[in-house]
């Protein structure tokens, strides 16, 4: 009986368990915070390409949607974990003249033991050009 009250108010170790209870879910939250920083900086650089393709739209005048594309690829800036993707669309026949501007960041998600779907993120903009 003596020996069972010594072990109930013996504290050793006791940090230890803790630690090693709530360390892996510290780790979990600072990848969390990692990986959300990443899309940050993804969607600024998808930002500027998108303006700075808008504004090669606007600027010259007869841009080929290729060539478009080509300036938002070469302003593009941000994590180099995922891929940019760019394409240019035109507006669908009988509209008024302008373009449809789409930049996509897909980024994989692999965190030691396990994976996860990819991340995506996408943004438009609508250039209006002269005609």
């Amino acid at each position: 009986m003596m020996r069972n009250r010594n072990l109930s108010q013996d504290q050793r170790g006791a940090s230890t368990v803790e630690i090693a209870l709530v360390l892996p879910v510290l780790i979990l939250f600072i990848y969390g915070i990692f990986v959300v920083a990443t899309m940050f900086q993804a969607n600024a650089g998808m930002q500027h390409a998108l303006g700075e393709g808008a504004r090669y739209a606007n600027l010259y005048p007869t841009p080929t949607n290729p060539q478009i594309a080509a300036r938002m690829d070469s302003k593009v800036f941000g994590s180099s974990g995922g891929t940019f993707t760019s394409s240019v669309a035109d507006a669908p026949s009988g509209s008024s003249g302008y373009k449809t501007l789409t930049v996509t960041y897909t980024m994989p998600v692999n965190f030691l033991f396990f994976t996860s779907n990819d991340l995506n993120l996408t943004r438009t903009k609508k250039v209006y050009t002269a005609s």
